[in-house]
């Protein structure tokens, strides 16, 4: 947080495209986080974006691992560097290739969203404890939600963008860690990825799952932290999600 509007240009590199940037923040929260996990934690493999991005094998290791834990240090940080309030912490526990548990942390907001599989989605704030809960559901051109179909390739990122216009309202907080807390705590009603790296969904796939929503891949088949790709679409219930589906798709 000392970092946070007060970072110089030298502390802030681009990574893939000018959307996706690293900056010293990310990385010193990274091994700040990774550290204190080790040290709880000694014999687990601990994955962050940041060392992940310099060592891709790692990934590899997270489907057979008895404990392992995937960090997003600093989640949105176009937002971060950018001086936008709107950027989160994530981290999530994997046991065998399976989530079983979420935390998505709002630095400025002083709480977090937490789940655990089978344990229900819930925040933890000064004042206590909020159980989440997901949107209602509702017809289609009533539906608000986030979609970042910019990572889309064509032609599906030209058929969404027009089939957005479909639902009631759709916008992109270039931040998931935001974006999975709306859509669980039923701000929103669904979420569409296209990018799928675990760091990114692992936690707020549950914290959703968790607060009763729905989910899978484009392609109907469930997620899972081992898949990259496939795309990810959220919803209320299993019948939201077809109904979301077939708009976003629907050829123009």
């Amino acid at each position: 947080m000392p970092r946070f509007r007060n970072l110089s240009s030298h502390e802030v590199r681009q990574k893939s495209s000018p959307m996706d940037l690293v900056t010293d923040a990310d990385e010193a929260a990274e091994r700040m986080i990774a550290d204190g996990l080790r040290q709880a934690f000694p014999d687990a493999v601990v994955i962050g974006e940041e060392a992940a991005e310099r060592d891709p094998s790692l990934l590899n290791t997270l489907a057979d691992a008895e404990l392992a834990f995937l960090i997003d240090p600093v989640d949105g940080t176009k937002n971060f560097a950018s001086g936008l309030p709107l950027f989160g912490v994530m981290v999530a526990a994997v046991v065998r290739g399976e989530v079983v548990a979420g935390w998505i942390h709002d630095p400025i907001g002083h709480d977090t969203a937490i789940a655990v599989r089978g344990e229900g989605a819930w925040i933890e704030q000064a004042g206590g404890r909020i159980d989440l809960r997901v949107a209602s559901s509702v017809p289609v051109q009533e539906m608000a939600g986030c979609a970042s179909w910019h990572y889309m390739r064509d032609p599906m990122r030209s058929v969404v963008a027009a089939n957005l216009a479909g639902f009631g309202a759709a916008a992109s907080y270039r931040c998931a860690a935001h974006e999975y807390r709306m859509a669980a705590a039923g701000h929103c009603h669904f979420l569409v990825y296209a990018k799928l790296m675990p760091w990114d969904h692992a936690a707020g796939w549950l914290l959703h799952r968790e607060a009763g929503g729905y989910s899978a891949r484009f392609d109907g088949s469930p997620y899972g932290p081992t898949f990259h790709e496939g795309g990810l679409i959220c919803a209320p219930d299993a019948e939201s999600w077809r109904r979301i589906r077939e708009t976003l798709f629907e050829p123009a």
